[in-house]
């Protein structure tokens, strides 16, 4: 309300004296001239950054262990704790994956892998996790 007041009576002198008006206009051209490159300046430095996708070596061995299976803990346990197919709590996840057809080769015809690229279970996954995933299914599956 105080900042309302202050710009009302600013306004009253400006407009009440014919010094103050040329004083306001050209104070007004000043600021508009430092604003106007600092705010291009601003913007144009958001394309700064850029971020490149990360990748997976596919020649590289994927570890069940300590890549894939931290991706269904952290991802998966929520709903598949046992009473929902595939089972993929740590200890479980392996032979249900391979026992229940989950995992089959070539990989991007694997239930597993069809199922985190698709429908409700793609959000799941960061596109990291779905190329390790399957990577480690055309490596053949191991249980390493």
């Amino acid at each position: 309300m105080l900042l309302i007041s202050n710009l009302r009576y600013l306004c009253e002198i400006i407009n009440s004296n014919g010094k103050m008006k040329i004083k306001a206009k050209l104070l007004l051209n000043v600021v508009a001239a430092f604003l106007i490159p600092a705010g291009l300046v601003l913007f144009a430095s958001c394309e700064k950054y850029v971020f490149q996708v990360e990748t997976v070596d596919p020649v590289e061995p994927v570890l069940f262990q300590t890549q894939i299976q931290p991706i269904f803990t952290s991802n998966c346990i929520v709903c598949h704790k046992g009473s929902r197919n595939p089972d993929l709590r740590d200890g479980s996840s392996y032979a249900s994956l391979t026992t229940g057809g989950f995992v089959n080769l070539p990989a991007d015809n694997s239930r597993l892998y069809k199922q985190i690229i698709s429908g409700s279970h793609t959000s799941f996954t960061l596109d990291i996790e779905k190329q390790l995933v399957h990577i480690w299914i055309e490596q053949g599956a191991q249980n390493n």
